[in-house]
C-alpha cells in the first residue's frame, strides 16, 4: 500500500538527530536574514549634523570655542514651527574667513538681530557628530537628499516583493536545495559588493539584488525544515526558525556596536553567507519535493539516510511513496476565487490588511527607535529580547485559547502601546522603553500568528495562492514604511506612532470578525471555507469555555 513521507517518518524519526542537525544549520541561515531586514537602523543611522561653513573651524580654533559655543555662534537656531530641521539644513550666508569677526558673538557686527541675516542651503557639505560612519554620513543623505535613505530601504522591500512572489514557482520547478544554494551565493556576493560600492547608485543596486534573493532564501530554509520533520513538529520548528531570526537581531546589535563604520559592518554581516555554500554537502534535497517530481527512488534513499542518522530502521513494507494529497481533478485557481464568495472575500481583505499592518508596525517601530532612542544599540537589543517571550506566548496560547483572541489582543496591545508612548513625557524614558517593548512584543506575535492563520482560512486549491497574494501586502507595507517614518518625523517626531497606533487597533478589531480555526480541519472546498464562520457563530459557549479553562485540548 502506498505511504506518505509522514508515515515513513513515524518509523524513521520525526524530530531526532538528523532533524535537529538540519534545524541548527538552517537556523543559522535564518539569523543572517536580520541584518538585511532591519539593518537600516545601523547602516542608515542619521547623527546630529549641521552645515559645513568654510572658515568656521579656523575661527573656532583661534577663539578657543567649545563645541557648544561654536554651534551657538555660527549655526542658525530653530526656525518656525513645522520647519524641518533648520539648524541642520541651513547656514548663514557669511564669509567666515574675514579677520574682523569678534570672538564674542561674532555676528553682532553684521546685525544685532540674527533672524535678519541671510541664510542659504548647505553648499559645502555637512559636519556630522559621530565617531563612526553610515551611508547617511558618507553619501550626505540628509536635508534635500533625505528621501534617498527612504529609497534605500524601500529598494530591499521591492526585492522582497518580487523574490517572494516568484520563489514558490522556482523552488517547485528546480528543487529546494539548488534554489537555496543559488540565493545564498547571490546574496553573499551582493552583500560584499555593497560594502565596497563607490557610489550611492551602485549601493542601491546591490541592496535591491540582496532583497531579491535574501527573503527567498529565508523562505526556502523555512520550507526545507518543515518538510524534513514529521507532521506533529512542523508548527513548533516553524516558530523556532523565526526565533533564530531574533537571535540574529541580538548579534547584529553587538556587531554594530563593535563596528560603528557602515562598510565594515556590512562586510562583516555579508561574509558569513559564503559559509552556507558548504550546505551542498550537508543538506539533502527535500524527499517531499523529489516525490512530487516522481523521483521516488532518490526520495527513498534520502529517507533511509534520515532513518540511519536517527538510529532507526524502516519496516520492509514501506516501499512505495506518494504525495500527502492524491492528485484528483485539477483546479486552476485565480485571484477571483479569493473575492468571489462573501466569507472568503472578507477573509482576504482582513488578512491583506493584517499582513500590511504587521509589516508597517514591525519595521516602523524599529526605524522610529533608531531616530528617537538615546542609545541606539541598547534600545535595539532590549526591543529584540521581547521577541523571545512573544514566540513562547504563541506556543502556549494558540492550542489552548485559540488563534483569534491572542491575535486580536496582540494587535491591540501594539496599537495601544504606540498611542500611549506618545503621551509619555521625555523625563520618563524608562517607562517609554517598557511601553515600546510591549508594542514590539505585540506586533511580533501578530506577525507570526498571521503566518499560521492565513493557511487555515483557505480551501486547498487556492491555499498557496491566498498565502502569496495576502503576504505580498507585507512587502508593500515595507516599501511604504521608510517614507512614512522618515517623512512624518520631520513634521513631528511622534506622528508615526499615532499612525501606527490607529493601524494596530483597527487590525485587532478586524481580526475579531474572522472565525476561530483551532481544532478545525483545513477546509478542502469553497463551501467548507464559507461555512467556517457559521460553525463558529453557532458554538460560542464552547469557545469561551476553552478559553477560560486554559487547558490543553486535543486538536
Amino acid at each position: 500500500m502506498p505511504t506518505t513521507v509522514d508515515d515513513v517518518l513515524e518509523h524513521g524519526g520525526e524530530f531526532h538527530f538528523f532533524q535537529k542537525q538540519m534545524f541548527f544549520l538552517l537556523a543559522l541561515l535564518s539569523a543572517t536574514f536580520a541584518p538585511i531586514y532591519v539593518g537600516i537602523v545601523f547602516l542608515g543611522f542619521t547623527p546630529d549634523h549641521r552645515c559645513r561653513s568654510p572658515g568656521v573651524a579656523e575661527l573656532s580654533l583661534r577663539c578657543g570655542w567649545s563645541p557648544a559655543e561654536e554651534l551657538n555662534y555660527t549655526v542658525p537656531g530653530p526656525g518656525p514651527a513645522g520647519e524641518a530641521s533648520p539648524r541642520q539644513c541651513r547656514r548663514y550666508e557669511v564669509d567666515w574667513n574675514q579677520s574682523t569677526f569678534d570672538c564674542v558673538d561674532p555676528l553682532a557686527s553684521l546685525d544685532t538681530n540674527r533672524s535678519r541675516l541671510p541664510q542659504g542651503p548647505c553648499r559645502d557639505g555637512w559636519v556630522y557628530e559621530t565617531p563612526g560612519s553610515s551611508i547617511v554620513t558618507e553619501f550626505n543623505l540628509v536635508c534635500a537628499n533625505s528621501w534617498m535613505l527612504d529609497l534605500f530601504q524601500s529598494s530591499v522591500n521591492v526585492g522582497f516583493f518580487i523574490g517572494s512572489m516568484s520563489i514558490g514557482y522556482i523552488a517547485d520547478r528546480f528543487g529546494r536545495k539548488l534554489c537555496l544554494l543559488t540565493t545564498v551565493l547571490i546574496n553573499a556576493a551582493a552583500g560584499v559588493l555593497m560594502a565596497i560600492s563607490p557610489t550611492y547608485t551602485w549601493m542601491l543596486i546591490f541592496r535591491l539584488i540582496q532583497g531579491l534573493v535574501s527573503k527567498a532564501g529565508w523562505l526556502i530554509g523555512y520550507i526545507l525544515i518543515t518538510e524534513f520533520v514529521g507532521r506533529r513538529y512542523r508548527r513548533t520548528v516553524g516558530i523556532f526558525y523565526q526565533v533564530a531570526y531574533t537571535v540574529g537581531l541580538l548579534v547584529l546589535a553587538g556587531v554594530a556596536y563593535a563596528l560603528p563604520h557602515w562598510r565594515w559592518l556590512q562586510f562583516t554581516v555579508a561574509l558569513p553567507n559564503f559559509f552556507f555554500l558548504l550546505y551542498y554537502w550537508c543538506i539533502p534535497e527535500s524527499p517531499r519535493w523529489l516525490i512530487s517530481q516522481n523521483k521516488n527512488a532518490e526520495a527513498m534513499r534520502i529517507i533511509k539516510h534520515i532513518a540511519k542518522k536517527n538510529g532507526k530502521s524502516l519496516p520492509a513494507s514501506l516501499q512505495r511513496l506518494r504525495l500527502e494529497e492524491e492528485t484528483g481533478k485539477k483546479l486552476n485557481p485565480s485571484f477571483l476565487d479569493l473575492v468571489r464568495t462573501p466569507q472568503i472575500r472578507k477573509h482576504t481583505m482582513i488578512l491583506m490588511y493584517n499582513w500590511f499592518t504587521s509589516s508597517v508596525l514591525y519595521q516602523g517601530l524599529i526605524m522610529h527607535m533608531g531616530l528617537a532612542g538615546d542609545n541606539i544599540y541598547l534600545d535595539f537589543f532590549y526591543s529584540a529580547l521581547v521577541e523571545f517571550p512573544a514566540a513562547f506566548m504563541i506556543i502556549l496560547t494558540i492550542d489552548r485559547i485559540g488563534r483569534r483572541y491572542p491575535w486580536a489582543a496582540s494587535n491591540m496591545v501594539a496599537g495601544a502601546a504606540c498611542l500611549a508612548s506618545v503621551s509619555i513625557p521625555g523625563d520618563l524614558q524608562w517607562l517609554k522603553i517598557i511601553i515600546s517593548c510591549l508594542g514590539r512584543m505585540g506586533i511580533t506575535m501578530a506577525y507570526e500568528i498571521v503566518c499560521l492563520v492565513n493557511a487555515e482560512l483557505y480551501p486547498t486549491f487556492i491555499r498557496n495562492l491566498g498565502i502569496h497574494i495576502c503576504s505580498s501586502m507585507c512587502d508593500i507595507g515595507g516599501i511604504i514604511t521608510p517614507f512614512l517614518v522618515y517623512r512624518l518625523t520631520n513634521i513631528w517626531l511622534e506622528l508615526p506612532l499615532m499612525v501606527f497606533g490607529v493601524l494596530g487597533l483597527v487590525a485587532g478589531g478586524l481580526v475579531l470578525l474572522l472565525p476561530e480555526t483551532k481544532g478545525k480541519a483545513l477546509p478542502e472546498t469553497i463551501e467548507e471555507a464559507e461555512n467556517m464562520q457559521r460553525l463558529f457563530i453557532h458554538s460560542p459557549v464552547f469557545s469561551i469555555h476553552q478559553m477560560l479553562m486554559f487547558l490543553p485540548l486535543q486538536t
